[in-house]
């Protein structure tokens, strides 16, 4: 196409019909070398003179239309009003064109990787160190490269809001240009339209590259928890960076292009759909079944939600409540209020579910129940989340548990100061403990189940002391309560076993009255030490498969046992080995030694077949 000549200008009487021939030259409908080439692809000069020409088309259009009333007008002035308008819409074609191309020229290729990047150290800034928003300005503005800056924007931000250019500043320059004209014309509809359009497909392609597709609440649903799992942890990561730099940057792109109240027109236009996609993820996790292994995800979409959630007001906030951008801003709310509640009931129900665990069959040994373990590593995940979980729970744990008229009524006079969390914990263990005093009724062995109690409840502390959080949120004096409840099981479990052992050995039963010879009953001393043998291989014999599974703790039991029945043994053999020596068949009662039972205790609490075995036998 040729270039107009360089004397054309707008200052002569033929300003008009210059302008108009500059326009028809553009007219794509009417030219094919119109429709080949588009204009902003052109050299500058081309595009100042259509521009002008743009311009001088519509103060035509605006001088005939207010400088001559139907009543005075003439056939040359309406001839010349029509001319305008057609010229003026050939150009608002032309111009809605060039919009277009620009903006689909202009859309930027992302790398998913280098946005997690950016917004990953945007939230290890201090919002203190960020350098004045001037300083901030790329110095290479001539580069049509995504980037991130800190530049003013027409809305309030939040320092970790981070903006992009989406589009060049060139090419926002001529957009801007466009605008202006077609709005003064009248089309902002069109303008509207175009950029929904081809700023909704960019967002829609955005969010893909993040991995947010378009996903409904009932298939969220459908999913495996383990499956959902991963998709939480990714969503949060491309959720940051939705809100915190593609939607702060389209708003600013909208800003920058369109006056007020048009550009939140076009920004809700561009991402209200993106918006809506991005939150029915969060949205279908808060109203899904409940079950205890949810609580610790759920809690991160609850704090990511949370932080989330200044910039979300900054970006879609409104004072009017009936605006679509409200709406999103609300409706994160919202979600935000779901998943505190679904967080709550998830916590109340696990309190339940702890206090009625109906398991029966006792384990083997007494060793540490199934239950408690999994409560103690419940509990001290539930620790990770000490600053949110106060936040939503209420004071008074009890109130949120079924009603039992056996369970344990929690003394707050002796936890005063003690978080909401610490009490919802303390009272947890608390449950726990009524429940496998419960199941401890389920041994038919004393002692056994005095083992099961110290086993369990020593867990219990251990798991407290190796956790700081959490023993501090329970406190020294609760955790000396827990230490005197598994002291006072083992306490009981000796008394339970060794009493009866430990009688054996002693002195009374033994003396006859008036002999001549040592004043002791040989046949009385030999059933005594029958009784202790048949008693001691019993105890070994089943207390040997027993479990103690802390080696300290079974070291200490071990070392207890020795310093009451050793030096016993020891006394007793002293005083009557010679009694028996002396008659017949010695062996039959002399069986072991001091040794020997040092060594028989050595191998109790070890959950493993008699060592020892052989001793008894024979």
């Amino acid at each position: 196409m040729e270039s107009p000549e360089n004397s054309i200008g707008f200052d002569s009487d033929g300003s008009l019909e210059t302008a108009e021939r500059i326009i028809l030259r553009w007219d794509s409908t009417a030219s094919e070398e119109a429709r080949g080439k588009m204009i902003f692809q052109s050299d500058r000069d081309e595009v100042d003179r259509f521009l002008r020409a743009v311009d001088e088309i519509q103060r035509s259009v605006s001088s005939l239309s207010f400088s001559s009333p139907p009543s005075f007008s003439s056939a040359a002035t309406d001839d010349q009003e029509v001319k305008a308008n057609s010229a003026l819409q050939i150009a608002m074609a032309r111009l809605e064109e060039e919009f277009r191309n620009i903006l689909l020229s202009q859309t930027s290729v992302f790398e998913p990787d280098s946005l997690f990047l950016e917004e990953s150290s945007v939230s290890c800034e201090d919002s203190t160190d960020a350098p004045p928003e001037e300083e901030q300005e790329g110095s290479d503005s001539n580069s049509g490269s995504s980037r991130l800056t800190r530049r003013r924007s027409s809305y309030r931000s939040t320092s970790s809001i981070r903006e992009m250019d989406l589009i060049s500043p060139e090419a926002v320059s001529d957009l801007r240009s466009i605008v202006q004209r077609m709005v003064a014309a009248g089309y902002s509809r069109e303008c509207i339209q175009v950029y929904g359009n081809v700023r909704k497909s960019a967002m829609d392609t955005i969010l893909k590259q993040l991995g947010i597709v378009k996903i409904s609440i009932g298939d969220v649903q459908k999913l495996e928890w383990e499956v959902v799992e991963g998709k939480i942890r990714k969503w949060i990561r491309a959720a940051k960076v939705c809100v915190r730099i593609v939607f702060s940057s389209e708003k600013r792109l909208c800003s920058d292009l369109f006056d007020e109240p048009m550009d939140a027109t076009c920004f809700m236009e561009t991402v209200k759909t993106s918006a809506l996609r991005l939150f029915t993820f969060p949205e279908a996790i808060s109203i899904s079944r409940r079950s205890p292994e949810k609580l610790f995800k759920i809690l991160d979409l609850h704090d990511a939600m949370g932080d989330m959630m200044p910039d979300i007001e900054a970006i879609f906030d409104s004072d009017d409540d009936s605006s679509s951008s409200r709406a999103v801003y609300l409706q994160a709310g919202e979600i935000q209020t779901r998943l505190a509640e679904a967080a709550r009931g998830i916590l109340s129900e696990f309190e339940n579910a702890v206090l009625r665990e109906p398991s029966v069959v006792p384990v083997p040994g007494g060793t540490i129940h199934p239950l408690t373990r999994y409560v103690m590593n419940y509990i001290s995940l539930i620790s990770d989340y000490k600053q949110t979980l106060n936040n939503l729970i209420v004071s008074d744990p009890s109130t949120g548990s079924d009603p039992n008229p056996n369970a344990p009524v929690i003394d707050f006079t002796e936890l005063e100061g003690k978080s909401p969390l610490a009490l919802h914990l303390i009272w947890l263990i608390m449950v726990l403990h009524f429940n496998l005093e419960e199941k401890s009724h389920h041994y038919r062995d004393a002692s056994l189940a005095h083992i099961f109690i110290m086993n369990n409840i020593h867990y219990i502390v251990q798991k407290v002391k190796g956790s700081p959080e959490l023993r501090e949120m329970i406190g020294d004096h609760y955790l000396r309560k827990l230490t005197g409840i598994f002291r006072h099981a083992a306490t009981n479990y000796q008394r339970s076993t060794w009493v009866r052992v430990l009688n054996s050995l002693r002195d009374e039963g033994l003396h006859v009255s008036g002999s001549f010879s040592s004043g002791v009953s040989r046949s009385a001393l030999r059933e005594r030490f029958k009784a202790f043998n048949a008693m001691l291989e019993d105890v070994h014999r089943s207390q040997s498969t027993w479990s103690v599974p802390d080696a300290q703790l079974r070291e200490e039991l071990r070392i207890s046992l020795s310093e009451h029945l050793i030096p016993a043994y020891r006394s007793f053999l002293g005083r009557f080995r010679g009694n028996i020596e002396s008659g017949r068949h010695p062996e039959n009662y002399l069986k072991y030694s001091v040794e020997d039972i040092d060594r028989i205790v050595l191998d109790f609490f070890e959950g493993i077949e008699p060592f020892f075995e052989f001793l008894f036998t024979g």
